[in-house]
């Protein structure tokens, strides 16, 4: 399988600039602003008059990129929008803001759920028939949440656009201070909306993990596979009879929350450092600075002369460095994608044999952004993706490589709703699927107490006897270990 280029990295970031919700929604309103005047741009006035108006409305756009506004919290957005048009709206605006709803419709139905899917892994032209059903259902924190971002751009752009006939003396006339006021008064009605009804955020283990490693390392490797996006709900009736098999011989954990925000980059890089955004600095697919700021379980292995990899799609490469991940192209037809993955997984092996090796299968996300969770194609991909992980698994067992290893499979978030939604927890993506094996691990255990992704890194350093990330904060997973250590944990 073909790395992913340089092209396809930068793509990767500038792609997520439009697809997660915080950047798309200055980005947008202030393009369909500058669309609506495209007759103006040939005047020199418009160029004075227009950053003038969107000094108005910066603190605005401001607060909207600081806070997003998570599930039936969407409601509350109605409230400043109706404001804004009682305060701003003047004749002749309706066409500024029905240009941006079919703006909007267009790039999220045509644009992004049925030219680029087709484009980049092989959807059907006619997705469209499904996928504006899908962008008015979906909860998450990208663009596509329709609920969120309409009610968004609307307010953006009626206060845009009367600040600009302000300026250039085409409107009704508007005070600094009405919107210095405005601004005031949703930053308060933001936070106190925030404060007293977002309620559901995981709380953040508040201890480090505690320095107790075993006399002895359990295992020598420890593979995993991440089957990104994965509902539980919909494995659990999904045909999956090598899943199955690992639950009856290994142990299940059926409570494994993930991360918030659950985005793919935040939870995988919480689930290798074994803490939390707050702490390792990732707080969503955009990632404004390289590089995660604390250790993670790659620089543990490092320090007892071990090594780790990880084969995934490019974006992860801001988290975790080029050293540690090996990128492959996810512009691939998604039927072939997870198959041409394992190919590569195989490769790196026998290449290199990693001491931990992570690999991350992403048809059964793209299908349920794609084609949406609640659909006969997203459990087909999961029966795929079952298939596949097997034969791997088989691979590496006919080369003796899981005598004295750990085999995990999980996924990093699951999948609501809508355009295969994840991010704020909906239902179906706070629990994830996580099963572990190995001659080291517990047979036919089912663990229903509450545990959280961030168990993953110190799990992995107290198999392999490596040192805990410097900011782990998870608890190892003892559950499952055959030796697990006890009375030792007991005197320290």
């Amino acid at each position: 399988m073909k790395k992913a280029s340089k092209f396809e990295k930068v793509a990767a970031r500038c792609w997520n600039i439009l697809n997660e919700g915080k950047p798309f929604t200055p980005v947008f309103v202030v393009g369909v602003f500058l669309l609506f005047h495209l007759a103006s741009w040939g005047s020199a006035g418009f160029w004075m008059a227009f950053p003038m108006a969107l000094g108005f409305t910066l603190p605005l756009l401001m607060i909207y990129f600081l806070y997003d506004y998570p599930l039936h919290l969407r409601w509350f957005l109605w409230i400043p929008t109706l404001a804004a048009g009682f305060m701003w709206y003047q004749e002749g605006m309706s066409s500024v803001l029905w240009l941006a709803v079919g703006l909007y419709f267009f790039f999220t139905v045509i644009f992004w759920g049925t030219i680029y899917y087709h484009l980049r892994i092989g959807t059907t032209l006619w997705n469209f028939t499904r996928f504006w059903k899908l962008v008015l259902k979906n909860s998450d924190t990208t663009s596509g949440n329709a609920q969120e971002q309409i009610p968004k751009v609307l307010m953006l752009l009626l206060a845009l656009e009367a600040a600009y006939r302000h300026v250039t003396g085409t409107g009704e006339p508007q005070s600094v201070l009405t919107y210095a006021v405005f601004a005031v008064g949703l930053l308060v009605y933001t936070y106190l909306v925030h404060r007293l009804l977002f309620t559901w955020k995981p709380v953040p283990i508040a201890e480090y993990t505690p320095k107790v490693l075993p006399e002895q390392p359990l295992a020598d490797k420890v593979y995993i596979v991440v089957i990104d996006g994965c509902n539980k709900d919909r494995l659990a009736i999904a045909d999956t009879p090598f899943i199955d098999w690992l639950k009856a011989t290994g142990t299940e954990y059926t409570n494994m929350e993930t991360v918030y925000p659950a985005r793919t980059v935040v939870c995988f890089s919480s689930m290798f450092t074994g803490t939390y955004s707050f702490e390792h600095g990732i707080k969503s697919n955009m990632v404004y600075k390289s590089g995660i700021n604390c250790e993670s379980i790659f620089d543990s292995l490092r320090t007892i002369g071990k090594s780790g990899s990880m084969l995934a799609v490019a974006h992860l490469v801001d988290a975790f460095g080029n050293k540690d991940v090996r990128t492959y192209t996810a512009v691939t037809k998604n039927d072939v994608v997870d198959r041409q993955i394992l190919e590569r997984a195989r490769e790196i092996v026998e290449e290199e044999d990693p001491d931990l090796f992570i690999v991350q299968l992403i048809s059964t996300d793209q299908t349920g952004h794609s084609r949406g969770v609640f659909y006969d194609e997203y459990l087909h991909k999961i029966n795929e993706a079952d298939q596949l992980v097997a034969s791997y698994y088989e691979w590496l067992k006919e080369r003796g490589k899981l005598e004295n290893a750990a085999f995990i499979v999980c996924a990093d978030h699951g999948q609501s709703d809508g355009i295969g939604g994840h991010g704020h927890l909906d239902e179906g993506e706070r629990y994830v699927p996580f099963i572990m094996h190995g001659p080291m691990i517990k047979q036919g255990v089912r663990v229903d107490e509450w545990h959280s992704l961030v168990s993953v890194a110190p799990t992995i350093s107290y198999l392999m006897k490596a040192p805990y990330p410097n900011k782990s904060r998870g608890t190892v997973l003892h559950d499952a270990l055959q030796s697990d250590q006890k009375d030792e944990r007991e005197e320290a």
